[in-house]
């Protein structure tokens, strides 16, 4: 006999759609390509600062899988650590900032559809988190530009993990300070390493296509090019199937 579901008992999916879905699922949003399509900007500033210190031209593909994602102060270490001295690294990773910022700053906006999906997902009480390898400065010049930093619940950065993603460190942090188990956590990422970093966590992943291809980003629980393609109901799906 089939079971007759309670009319006071909506489904997980019925709670979303009327907006009553608090404490069934957190989301963790990486802050560069993901809420803001900067990356752009950040490989300009890369490429500059190849040519200007000897290192030649650097690819989009190398930036992609071996940069991007990954905390800027560590990737210079790693490129230039063997012929300057730390004041001279910390001196490149101010150059290469300074150049960014300038680049950038007449066009920082929100991914389109960003805000509405925020204002929904606030409304429900769904918990939210940044969690991104910029550094404080660079968030605060993210959201002093884009008005939604009272959006998240707990904003984690680079100065709070020791281990920088692919290793999944920075959303386990993020969902330990939601008080949200991994797997009842979705994160929304742009980059190779940011998706093996949600994926190592244990997390349902949603890759963003402001920097690869849907075909590019994978393993992923869902692909979408905006946030305008989404719901707090497409959310709770994801834990569904």
């Amino acid at each position: 006999m089939a079971t007759i579901r309670s009319l006071t008992q909506p489904s997980p999916l019925e709670r979303a759609s009327e907006g009553r879905v608090k404490g069934a699922f957190a989301i963790i949003f990486d802050m560069d390509g993901t809420l803001v399509d900067n990356t752009p900007y950040h490989f300009k500033s890369w490429q500059a600062l190849f040519k200007a210190h000897g290192k030649g031209e650097l690819s989009k593909h190398t930036y992609e899988t071996e940069i991007s994602g990954v905390p800027v102060m560590d990737s210079i270490r790693r490129i230039f650590g063997d012929e300057y001295d730390e004041a001279g690294l910390k001196k490149l990773f101010a150059e290469k900032e300074e150049f960014y910022r300038k680049e950038y700053a007449p066009y920082v906006a929100p991914v389109n559809g960003l805000k509405n999906f925020l204002t929904e997902l606030k409304d429900a009480s769904v918990k939210m988190a940044m969690a991104t390898s910029a550094t404080v400065d660079d968030i605060n010049f993210i959201l002093d530009n884009v008005p939604i930093r009272d959006d998240f619940n707990v904003i984690v950065n680079s100065t709070m993990v020791t281990k920088p993603k692919p290793h999944p460190q920075i959303f386990l942090k993020a969902a330990e300070k939601l008080n949200m188990p991994p797997e009842k956590c979705v994160v929304f990422e742009d980059s190779l390493a940011g998706i093996k970093a949600a994926n190592a966590a244990g997390m349902k992943v949603v890759g963003i296509t402001t920097n690869h291809t849907a075909d590019e980003l994978h393993p992923v629980d869902l692909v979408i090019n905006d946030y305008s393609e989404l719901s707090v109901k497409k959310m709770a799906e994801l834990f569904e199937k």
